[in-house]
């Protein structure tokens, strides 16, 4: 590592992010597994195959228009683990709190969170709580941990984008950072912004069930639907193109953007996926997400090809093109 200290940029999702999980974790730990380096880990037992992941949320405001960290945390684990094919069906949630904490917030958080595990469909199993002295941690962090069964003919990872594929993403991006970003900073305006926060499960299962041919699905987090695309191109080294004009976008988030100098390519979302599927299957899938309320606005925003290997290129709306790297740093931190 080239820091000799650790920075907010080194939880970013981005370049500085990757390069403390290579540099420092990977050559520890590991292992085949590990190695692939993806949201959630695909396991093998007695003939199943099992999808494990966990995350820890530390977001800044705890609540916030569309959600708070309780549901927040459910969904994403909720959704790592369908990103890998799993069927989410057991969780953990962990709780670390600082003292002095409101009670009130604690019971309206894990209320949020028995919602959100009912609503996905998941069962909450284990978990752990710690109280901390105050000012150990920032009023609460919350650890939550997920196994999904995947189908046996469900086979998707990371490397498996192939040229041709389409890239369906399911909704508007950048809702859950801007809104995040509006409330930190105290900032309102005449239309409201909401975070995006949903589990993504039950619109997963309907597109496996009009295809098999989908190779790759990745939630855009941390880092954004740049980061992510840019993760896919080099693991599966193929080129990607999208198109600026097609990639959906609230216009109440595209000016708030532009007024406060932020890539909306860039900034997290909490209820979108990206889904990248055979010419032949586009459609059908593309009509299974948009039939989930929380698909309706999904579309085609580019394609996988054999050029440019690695990189993710965009054509803008004014027809030219320009590279779409990976983030570096941090844009805004405690984002989930």
């Amino acid at each position: 590592m080239k820091n000799d200290k650790i920075l907010l940029d080194h939880g970013s999702g981005g370049k500085i992010s990757h390069q403390l999980t290579t540099d420092m974790m990977l050559p520890v730990f590991n292992n085949p597994i590990l190695a692939q380096l993806n949201d959630g880990a695909i396991l093998e037992l007695d003939g199943r195959r099992i999808a494990f992941s966990t995350d820890s949320y530390t977001v800044d405001p705890i609540f916030f228009p569309g959600g708070n960290i309780g549901d927040l945390a459910i969904n994403g684990t909720v959704n790592d683990v369908a990103m890998c094919g799993g069927q989410p069906v057991y969780l953990s949630v962990g709780l670390i709190i600082e003292e002095g904490f409101s009670s009130r917030d604690l019971e309206t958080i894990v209320g949020e969170m028995g919602r959100a595990a009912e609503m996905a469909g998941v069962t909450v199993v284990t978990g752990d709580t710690k109280v901390v002295p105050r000012g150990a941690v920032d009023k609460i962090f919350i650890n939550t941990s997920g196994l999904g069964l995947i189908p046996p003919d469900v086979d998707i990872a990371s490397h498996k984008a192939r040229p041709g594929d389409r890239i369906i993403l399911s909704g508007t991006i950048a809702d859950h950072g801007i809104t995040i970003l509006t409330q930190r900073e105290g900032l309102s305006f005449e239309t409201s912004l909401t975070s995006d926060t949903a589990a993504l499960n039950h619109m997963v299962s309907s597109m496996f069930s009009v295809s098999n041919g989908i190779h790759v699905l990745r939630d855009p987090t941390r880092g954004g639907v740049g980061t992510a695309l840019n993760e896919i191109a080099a693991k599966s080294n193929m080129g990607i193109r999208i198109v600026e004009a097609q990639i959906p976008l609230k216009n109440e988030v595209a000016a708030t953007c532009e007024l406060l100098g932020f890539d909306p390519l860039y900034l997290a979302n909490e209820g979108k996926l990206l889904a990248f599927v055979t010419a032949a299957d586009t459609e059908a899938v593309l009509a299974a997400i948009q039939e989930n309320p929380f698909g309706k606005d999904a579309a085609v925003i580019g394609e996988v090809v054999d050029d440019h290997h690695g990189q993710v290129i965009m054509e803008t709306r004014i027809g030219g093109s320009r590279i779409v790297e990976m983030l570096a740093g941090e844009q805004l931190p405690r984002i989930c």
